[in-house]
């Protein structure tokens, strides 16, 4: 295998989330790391009792928010607080209100929520030791049947919660679009594939902010009528077109910049080395290709980036996360000169190569 040095806009080498945790020494240093899961549970608590939906866009005291919310006084400060010091809740002169996370993507009535798809992965991933366990000892996913099947993919056979991941892949790969709309050189290019694009959500807002390109979306063949939906919202049937078919059996539809976002983590090395093959043949001639993910660091030093890997192989049973210098290297083997590393938000890190 070939070895690629990408250029790291300053960044050698490439990190992604927060930085690496300090060794720990205090003995409260252990236990919070062993009760980390509290923070879910306040979470949680938050979402049940209603919390971010009583705030909304305002702001209410400790009295206003325990009567609405239906708090008793004995632990509601210490909550309330609590959320605060952790991000959820911002606090000023003794009035509460909904961090800007919390308002883009924990309020039901957001385009943008999580909340259904992040219950529903916790339940998948389950609450006992033994699935990562089971995973790290066997290699499985938690409930994987003999073929390989896992509950996951009952989400697609389920609209409540299609539509749950569905707005929470429009959250993640909304904060990614709008920044690899400005980090890379549009003017040069006319079309783009999205291969894996889901219902459009990257692809509509990559042409509204560049009117000067169309775009393709590839996904499996169900997402087209919520593609149809989207587009229709946002007044895009002119900018965008749906082609649904799998992309492992199924030509990729050519253009000057093939996408492949939050894709190649779910499959495989075989398969991983089977798309960019076939992306270095759907990329037109000097065109290019980008591929985002939420990879691992470099130095294999970041918790968050680590963690998530992990969480992603409970859920399936081929899925796993790569780092910035594995897929420079593969994109390399299938013919790409690697020209830039890019981070991205998100936890999300974009590899970017031209085709000769």
């Amino acid at each position: 295998m070939t070895t690629s040095k990408p250029v790291t806009d300053g960044l050698a080498p490439v990190r992604s989330g927060r930085p690496a945790e300090r060794p720990l020494r205090d003995p409260y240093d252990v236990m919070f790391v062993g009760w980390s899961f509290f923070r879910s549970k306040l979470l949680t608590a938050a979402m049940d009792l209603g919390v971010f939906s009583v705030l909304g866009d305002g702001s209410l005291s400790t009295e206003e928010l325990c009567d609405r919310a239906g708090l008793h006084p004995r632990g509601a400060q210490d909550f309330l607080d609590a959320l605060t010091a952790i991000g959820l809740l911002s606090r000023a002169e003794g009035r509460y209100r909904n961090s800007p996370g919390v308002a883009g993507h924990l309020l039901p009535d957001s385009e943008e929520f999580v909340g259904g798809f992040l219950r529903m992965t916790t339940e998948l991933m389950g609450g006992d030791q033994d699935s990562l366990t089971g995973l790290l000892r066997n290699g499985t996913a938690r409930g994987q049947g003999t073929g390989g099947e896992v509950p996951f993919t009952r989400i697609f056979h389920d609209p409540v919660r299609l539509r749950h991941f569905l707005s929470a892949m429009d959250s993640f790969n909304g904060a990614v679009a709008e920044e690899l709309a400005h980090v890379f050189n549009w003017s040069r290019y006319a079309t783009f594939t999205d291969v894996g694009g889901a219902r459009g959500n990257l692809a509509e807002r990559l042409t509204a902010a560049h009117p000067g390109l169309t775009g393709t979306v590839m996904d499996r063949p169900s997402m087209a009528e919520h593609f149809d939906r989207l587009v229709a919202e946002r007044g895009a049937e002119k900018r965008l077109r749906f082609v649904g078919g799998d992309f492992f059996r199924a030509d990729l539809p050519p253009a000057d910049v093939l996408i492949l976002g939050s894709v190649l983590h779910d499959w495989p090395m075989e398969q991983r080395a089977t798309l960019l093959r076939k992306a270095h043949g759907a990329v037109h001639d000097a065109g290019a290709l980008i591929v985002y993910d939420t990879m691992l660091d470099d130095g294999r030093q970041q918790a968050d980036s680590l963690m998530l890997s992990l969480i992603m192989m409970l859920q399936s049973a081929q899925a796993g996360g790569y780092s910035p210098a594995q897929c420079s290297s593969w994109m390399t083997d299938a013919g790409f000169t690697v020209e830039r590393v890019v981070r991205l938000p998100a936890l999300t890190t974009a590899v970017i190569a031209r085709k000769n």
